[in-house]
């Protein structure tokens, strides 16, 4: 993930969830009204909790550290694939107050759940031991608050893109990505008339029962115009907007726009396919353009694809903010070691670096227009337009429930199981009694 968004309008969703619910007092760490930092204490070995690192950049990066720093070594614990089950794994540590792991990498979602939970330390944003988030895009350091609090230092950003195969548009006559969902069915249907069109699968976006469904499903209900909860916090899925949105994914998993195994497909799934030349759209993140490109034989597509904005129904549509934050966690160990670590990483010098690695999405504003970047991977200046007009998934404090309302419900939908209409109105009262003030 990648994933794996905040501006404008997000951020009073944000906040308006964060309110909502129970889980603590909100107050952050343990020990309430102490000073920002105060627990930040203690030097010595250190974990890294994290799902899997693929491009093996961030070894060398923590290879780095460890040669600098010989008695704070760092140590990488490797979580499984799926954000739900990182999720957990995560959740079980803090409920049994294990000190296992020192820093959590976390989905952008899941601050307000564990920051209200105690689950994280406040991390100083004034003093002698500040982090700095004054090179960061706004919209990345809202994810890491809580209540106008710092938990969590924004390390890689995201946000949904569409990449498409650039030599079959171009052999079908086509010259410009697709803005709308019409036009994106009009440039299939063209494609698929050539004889290199043959075999190839029109479009997909995550549809399987898992993380990906929530933000397939806000992408494209914000996309039509409507949104899972307002700005005030409370549920606004049963709408016509939001059915639009709906029936978009749903048509096209009925109509066979996506491929015929779209509904088991997770994320690494659906890149799999893309690189193996099945695919002509694919909405995806950011990392996912390092490698199909590589030419060491695991891309067929490596050279024929580019990215664009993701289409709506009556133009651009509304991507998904995505990202990770690094955490400490309130039960660890060596928490000074920790922040030094954390400081390290989101230095712009190991922005820049993974970046070029990588394509994971930077949280520093600066790298967006840097030139050897920008030379690099041509759709950086897209990519920040994406981040900064992004719309999150409900940044609730009962995420977890929250996340699993939604995936059952229109998952449910594209599976036929259950009318739109009535999926709609049975999640608009389950997310009613989860975002409620106790």
């Amino acid at each position: 993930m990648r994933r794996t968004p905040l501006a404008g309008a997000v951020t009073g969703l944000a906040l308006a969830l964060s309110l909502a619910a129970c889980g603590g007092d909100g107050g952050g760490s343990p020990g309430g009204d102490a000073a920002a930092g105060s627990e930040l204490t203690g030097r010595g070995p250190i974990t890294l909790a994290t799902g899997k690192d693929r491009s093996g950049n961030m070894q060398k990066m923590i290879d780095a550290w460890n040669k600098a720093h010989p008695n704070e070594q760092a140590r990488v614990v490797e979580l499984p694939d799926e954000p739900n089950d990182q999720r957990q794994q995560m959740i079980q540590n803090a409920t049994t107050k294990s000190d296992a792991y020192t820093i959590l990498n976390l989905d952008v979602v899941w601050t307000a759940e564990f920051a209200a939970n105690r689950w994280l330390v406040e991390l100083p944003k004034a003093g002698p031991n500040a982090v700095d988030t004054s090179k960061l895009l706004p919209a990345t350091v809202t994810t890491g608050e809580y209540r106008g609090k710092l938990y969590a230092m924004p390390l890689t950003s995201d946000s949904g893109l569409l990449y498409y195969r650039s030599d079959l548009l171009e052999k079908a006559g086509i010259k410009e990505p697709p803005k709308t969902w019409q036009e994106m069915w009009a440039a299939c249907d063209k494609v698929k008339a050539l004889p290199e069109g043959k075999g190839v699968d029109c479009y997909l976006t995550e549809v399987g029962k898992t993380e990906g469904l929530t933000v397939s499903t806000a992408e494209a209900i914000n996309s039509a115009g409507g949104t899972i909860v307002g700005a005030d916090g409370k549920p606004t899925v049963n709408t016509p907007q939001a059915k639009a949105g709906v029936d978009f994914l749903a048509r096209a998993v009925k109509d066979g726009r996506m491929p015929k195994a779209a509904l088991t497909l997770d994320g690494e799934g659906g890149r799999r396919h893309f690189q193996a030349g099945k695919l002509l759209f694919h909405r995806q993140w950011p990392y996912q353009y390092e490698l199909a490109n590589k030419k060491d034989g695991s891309s067929k597509v490596a050279g024929k694809f580019e990215v664009a904005p993701i289409p709506g129904p009556n133009g651009p549509g509304a991507a998904n903010l995505g990202g990770h934050n690094y955490a400490i966690s309130a039960f660890a160990k060596n928490k000074a070691t920790a922040l030094d670590f954390i400081k390290y990483m989101a230095d712009g010098a190991q922005q820049k670096a993974n970046l070029l690695a990588t394509s994971q999405a930077p949280t520093v504003a600066a790298l967006y227009s840097d030139p050897e970047i920008v030379k690099k991977y041509p759709f950086m200046p897209t990519l920040k337009a994406a981040i900064e007009n992004a719309k999150s998934r409900p940044a609730a404090v009962k995420y977890g429930d929250v996340t699993a309302a939604i995936q059952g419900a229109v998952y449910d939908t594209l599976g036929g199981k259950t009318p739109t209409d009535q999926a709609l109105s049975d999640l608009q009262g389950k997310l009613g009694a989860l975002t409620t003030t106790p």
